[in-house]
């Protein structure tokens, strides 16, 4: 991960509000924590922009793995008492939900589709990389719970599966 990106995921964070931020890829993982209460400073040094946040220093990509959290499952059930019966596969990052891989392909899956584990399912967008997501359960589809091309928050449902 660039100086650059590092910088852009610092300005997203401070400007979204979010105090916690996980983010996985093949090569690395961060894990980004700050305090509600403690705003982020920006700090001029030698003609380059640079955010501290005293609270979370980011790790190097070497050092990641040990220090980042361990990404939670992202399917769980489902609190309501008519979609007890359901499984939520919830969102593993934030980013930009797309229910296919290009305007013109064909939806991963629609309302009533058998999915299996491991199925891609949508596609998040986070930092300009596409990262597929796959399903956690097998199952039907029973319901979209996220409008293509919206943004979506870490660990946000984005379909019920009925895994009976």
């Amino acid at each position: 991960m660039k100086a650059k990106e590092i910088q852009e995921l610092i300005d997203f964070i401070a400007k979204s509000g979010l105090n916690k931020v996980n983010i996985e890829t093949e090569e690395f993982k961060i894990s980004v924590k700050r305090d509600p209460d403690q705003k982020i400073k920006y700090v001029k040094d030698s003609g380059a922009s640079h955010a501290a946040a005293p609270a979370a220093p980011l790790p190097s990509p070497q050092a990641a793995a040990p220090a980042a959290v361990a990404a939670p499952a992202p399917a769980a059930a489902a609190p309501a008492n008519e979609e007890s019966k359901y499984v939520s596969i919830k969102a593993p990052m934030i980013g930009t939900f797309y229910r296919a891989s290009s305007p013109e392909s064909p939806i991963f899956v629609n309302v009533g589709d058998e999915v299996k584990k491991g199925q891609v399912i949508c596609i998040i967008e986070a930092m300009k990389l596409f990262n597929e997501i796959e399903s956690e359960v097998s199952g039907k589809i029973v319901k979209v719970l996220v409008d293509n091309a919206s943004p979506v928050e870490y660990d946000q449902p984005l379909f019920l599966v009925d895994p009976s």
